[in-house]
């Protein structure tokens, strides 16, 4: 793939994620992922999780790490750029004139269905992201010889799919936000650690 095709990828995506990173995530994943198989899930998802970690908006960080991991810095310039590049085109033109159309029924019926739609891409995001936080990643890969462990194996078929190790960490930190006041980058510091230690 060329750094204009790949330019004009993020630029569609930019241009239709509403709703915020995670809906851009949603279509790098599917365009990414599924449809050129440029990255593995495996890998596509331990990079958003490293761009959810990091400070800025998740979307420019996953586009720009993204582009930087498939072709260095220029690769992440043009990413970050094809993903940022609509927003302003957008903003621009929404500054000039919204004022004018926010209070017109088409405006409204419009941002009505907007907001459900997005909720949704939002949730395919976080279901995927679940899953294959607490699922082994061979599942995810049609990996031959997990599968037939999977199938053969006299143990539980639960043992073999889940990642009890991670399940228990996710719960650990939903009890912790929960119940403390603990500030979430604290959580994420405390997760990685786990991670490199125990996963």
């Amino acid at each position: 793939m060329t750094l204009i095709h790949l330019f004009f990828i993020f630029f569609y995506i930019g241009l239709f994620a509403v709703g915020g990173g995670l809906v851009a995530a949603t279509f790098m994943q599917q365009a990414l992922v599924e449809q050129y198989h440029l990255l593995t899930a495996e890998k596509f998802y331990s990079m958003l999780a490293i761009s959810e970690s990091t400070p800025g908006p998740i979307g420019i960080n996953l586009a720009t790490y993204i582009g930087t991991e498939l072709y260095g810095p220029v690769g992440g310039l043009v990413t970050t750029f094809g993903e940022v590049l609509p927003s302003l085109i957008v903003i621009i033109i929404i500054a000039r004139f919204f004022s004018k159309f926010q209070e017109k029924p088409l405006t409204k019926s419009v941002f009505s269905f907007l907001r459900p739609a997005t909720t949704g891409m939002v949730m395919v995001a976080l279901i995927q992201v679940f899953s294959l936080s607490i699922i082994h990643t061979q599942a995810f890969e049609s990996n031959y010889d997990f599968i037939k462990q999977l199938t053969s194996s006299p143990r539980p078929t639960l043992d073999i799919l889940l990642d009890w190790k991670a399940i228990a960490l996710y719960e650990l930190c939903l009890v912790i936000l929960y119940r403390t006041k603990l500030h979430p980058v604290f959580i994420v510091a405390i997760s990685a650690v786990f991670g490199v230690a125990f996963l």
